[in-house]
């Protein structure tokens, strides 16, 4: 064998073993990333008993195995006997000694074990309690609650973009005096707490009559926001101004360039605008809960899980079973549109 074979196959090995090493990372951080999701979904599906039995199994949804006979559910145990331990089903139970017979056969010959049966461990079969995702559905209203967080979402996202891609288009395309300053102005509003303006704002809409309707909640994000505005400028400022002036020379007017020309190049950054408002109006909790406050028929699903939370709040599954239902939706979109949207945030150079 040449050396220069062996250099070869030295240089594959080296290949598979860092596509290994960097696979193996990879599958790591992905389950680790993936497991708080992992113990939502099982702990959805558990039962409220399995919740408060220390000895069950942890990792996925189980019951206590029982075998019904003459009316009784009898508890099968892990019972020791001179054939080794055995699964028995407890037909009389006394502190000292306990009558087991077979689970397949109860009405056959019985089996006396002298000791507490408590010190016994319990059988268990894997038992996914479905039916909780039904009832999370029915108590929160979940129909109700969906629409009125589409309706919020879908027509604030609406405004988010198109007030966001006019502003942005003119800071980015025309010259005007105090242009630099309007846009650090605009930038600096970024770092303004909403609670600041919480208070004149919510007597503005009071004294209009906009409270306890989706008002509130939609007209004000068809005046832009700063940071849509700062990354749709950041990528309408990369498209060659040399598009612009070819569509000028054909008699193109500015409205027209924008819907011609930067618009269908700028489809990941919209999309990324889109998204981030989306979920930004789906996770909101505090502005519906000031501005609806009177009116739960108009409840977004923020507001009404956390009510949902309180009536279940000792009971940990309905609280995941909820959760899971109204994760289902953002899930389901970033999924379709990652590939759009990753791009609209490296070209627009943010990361978040």
């Amino acid at each position: 064998m040449s050396e220069y074979t062996k250099f070869q196959m030295a240089a594959r090995q080296r290949n598979t073993l860092n596509q290994v090493l960097v696979t193996s990372i990879g599958v790591f951080v992905l389950l680790v990333f993936l497991a708080p999701l992992g113990y939502m979904f099982t702990t959805a599906i558990k039962s409220d008993e399995q919740m408060g039995d220390a000895s069950a199994p942890w990792y996925w949804p189980h019951s206590p195995k029982s075998v019904e006979f003459e009316g009784k559910d009898l508890e099968v145990f892990l019972v020791p006997t001179d054939d080794g331990t055995k699964e028995m089903a407890a037909f009389k139970k006394t502190r000292n000694e306990t009558l087991f017979v077979a689970p397949e056969n109860p009405g056959g010959e019985q089996f006396a074990w002298e000791g507490n049966w408590r010190t016994l461990e319990r059988v268990y079969m894997s038992n996914p309690q479905w039916e909780n995702f039904k009832t999370a559905w029915k108590e929160l209203n979940f129909p109700r609650l969906f629409l009125n967080t589409l309706i919020i979402a879908g027509f604030g996202t609406i405004g988010a973009v198109l007030s966001g891609v006019f502003v942005a288009y003119g800071f980015s395309r025309f010259n005007f005096r105090g242009k630099n300053l309007l846009f650090m102005i605009l930038i600096a509003t970024i770092i303004l707490p909403v609670q600041a303006t919480l208070i004149p704002t919510y007597i503005l809409f009071s004294r209009i009559g906009w409270t306890n309707t989706f008002l509130p909640l939609i007209v004000p994000h068809f005046f832009a926001n700063a940071y849509n505005v700062f990354l749709l400028r950041q990528y309408f400022l990369q498209i060659p101004r040399e598009l612009d002036e070819a569509a000028m020379m054909d008699g193109a007017n500015p409205l027209r360039i924008l819907t011609s020309v930067i618009l269908p190049q700028s489809v990941p950054a919209i999309t990324a605008v889109s998204l981030f408002h989306f979920f930004f109006a789906w996770n909101d909790f505090f502005s519906p809960l000031v501005y609806l406050a009177s009116k739960p028929e108009l409840y977004p699903l923020s507001v009404g899980l956390q009510k949902f939370n309180a009536l279940y709040g000792r009971q940990p599954n309905m609280i995941q079973t909820g959760a899971l239902i109204t994760l289902v939706l953002p899930v389901v979109i970033f999924f379709l549109a990652q590939r759009v949207f990753m791009q609209g945030i490296v070209f627009t150079g943010v990361e978040k």
